[in-house]
């Protein structure tokens, strides 16, 4: 790989931005190609946007044929990352859960008796206040937000700031009624409808999950679900 090339790659995951290395397998020719700017994407004369969005929410390299050769599209995403405001029973196995799925996770609550390392061994553990606590997180594309702590003190400050972020999924514990009335205080704050549905509430996909592992596992399913199935993830913000 040329050097200017790997700097550039360095340069994207410092900026927390995906990047696809095309190269021609027959000719050796490559170029760069960055999915969060405006498509379509071209490569030897060849379409690939679909092939390009793809292999971004897949995490996984593909190849495309061409008259000019085959064309290996190699994937550079930033890493996963996750923010679970609410150092609470859920929040054990969520954490759990998604390191092992490659999420680099930080729990954030400013109540220092639930966020403690005996709670939470081997965790970034932030006590910050969540919307200052955000703002040092700085969500991306490849960040998902989870708010379980049911106290709109804490929940709203941290809505407030992930709303406003590149955020690939907001999701929120509470019923029916709990996030309606949850979205009557954003829409207060100046959130339009459009903006509110981002949020995914009551969070986790409807499996009937009744304990906090069965809840942390509907969580990340649905997490999951959203990351490798909505093509909005690499559409140009």
């Amino acid at each position: 790989m040329k050097q200017e090339i790997l700097d550039q790659i360095l340069t994207g995951k410092a900026e927390k931005r995906p990047v696809v290395l095309a190269t021609n397998l027959t000719s050796g020719a490559d170029a760069l190609i960055y999915p969060d700017e405006a498509g379509p994407f071209f490569f030897e004369d060849r379409d690939v946007t679909s092939e390009i969005r793809a292999a971004v929410r897949a995490d996984k390299a593909q190849s495309v044929e061409t008259d000019k050769g085959e064309i290996f599209l190699n994937v550079f995403n930033p890493p996963l990352r996750m923010a679970i405001v609410g150092a609470v029973h859920i929040a054990h196995p969520l954490v759990a859960i998604a390191g092992i799925a490659g999420y680099d996770v930080t729990v954030i609550d400013p109540r220092r008796a639930f966020a403690t390392d005996a709670r939470f061994p081997d965790t970034h553990l932030v006590t910050d206040w969540p919307d200052e606590a955000m703002d040092a997180f700085k969500p991306d594309a490849r960040s998902a937000i989870v708010t379980l702590t049911h106290d709109p003190k804490l929940d709203d400050p941290a809505l407030e700031r992930a709303l406003r972020t590149k955020a690939f999924y907001i999701g929120c514990l509470g019923s029916k009624k709990t996030h309606a009335a949850r979205l009557e205080r954003l829409r207060r704050m100046g959130f339009t409808d459009g903006e509110m549905a981002r949020i995914h509430g009551p969070v986790g996909l409807s499996i009937g999950a009744r304990s906090p592992a069965e809840i942390a596992v509907a969580i990340m399913a649905q997490i999951t679900e959203v990351l490798r199935r909505a093509p909005e993830l690499v559409e140009p913000a």
